[in-house]
């Protein structure tokens, strides 16, 4: 997964040679990420599934881009101030963030990332609160109804929220129906809704729309979009800082 996630090709006989397994071991192991949906078989090996409503296990998407995520979460940190209430999502961006925050002080933030949790977890005079709600497998995040419930109870600062695509006509979009509800929950208990994501998000679609643009405070991105899209952003009078 991890070199479909780089090279988006792959050959059997070199991973067999990579891994010192039999080329049938390899065969077998592309059926399985072909079933499950991470890869298309092709002729002496298989290509990366490019489908923007199929997503990567979390432990394999948090080592993608990761120069990028740092630089996001860099800018995203002097948007935070000592004392704020934040809300942190599940997205391997957001953790990033959290670890270019923690010398903050005081804060409290709520988050549905596992990881978050851990991350944070050794901090003192901080508020740290779980949203609760079902485990989702594979992807470390807490969801439903039960998540959402406890995330509206709240009325926070900011929120930094990433997503799988965006779309100029169809705004902010998540692969899964239960990201895209926890997220809405998120933008409807911040004051400041900041959306943190990086350049390859942007001109994709994906399976369910979390938010179009009105509901956005600001997008901070790891370099700067194109001219449309800032003259887009301008028509929603939304502010969007890259690095310089």
């Amino acid at each position: 997964l991890e070199k479909l996630q780089d090279e988006k090709r792959v050959v059997v006989s070199e991973l067999s040679h990579l891994f010192h397994v039999s080329e049938e071991t390899i065969r077998r192991d592309l059926d399985k990420l072909e079933n499950e949906g991470y890869a298309i078989k092709s002729y002496g090996g298989a290509v990366i599934n490019e489908n923007t409503s199929i997503d990567m296990p979390f432990n394999i998407r948090k080592k993608r881009n990761i120069m990028e995520k740092q630089k996001i979460a860099e800018l995203v940190a002097g948007m935070i101030k000592d004392g704020d209430y934040v809300i942190l999502d599940a997205s391997t961006t957001a953790v990033f963030i959290a670890k270019a925050i923690k010398d903050k002080q005081r804060l409290t933030v709520i988050t549905n990332s596992i990881e978050i949790l851990i991350e944070l977890s050794d901090i003192s005079g901080w508020h740290i609160i779980s949203t609760g709600g079902n485990l989702k497998e594979g992807y470390l995040a807490l969801v439903g109804t039960k998540t959402e419930h406890t995330i509206r109870s709240y009325c926070v600062d900011k929120a930094f929220i990433s997503c799988k695509a965006l779309d100029k006509e169809k705004g902010v979009m998540e692969s899964n129906e239960l990201f895209a509800g926890v997220k809405q929950a998120m933008i409807d208990a911040a004051k400041t809704v900041v959306l943190a994501v990086d350049h390859s998000k942007f001109d994709h679609t994906a399976f369910a729309q979390i938010t179009n643009f009105h509901n956005l405070s600001a997008i901070v991105t790891d370099e700067k979009p194109s001219n449309e899209w800032l003259e887009l952003l301008r028509t929603y009078d939304l502010k969007c800082y890259y690095p310089e």
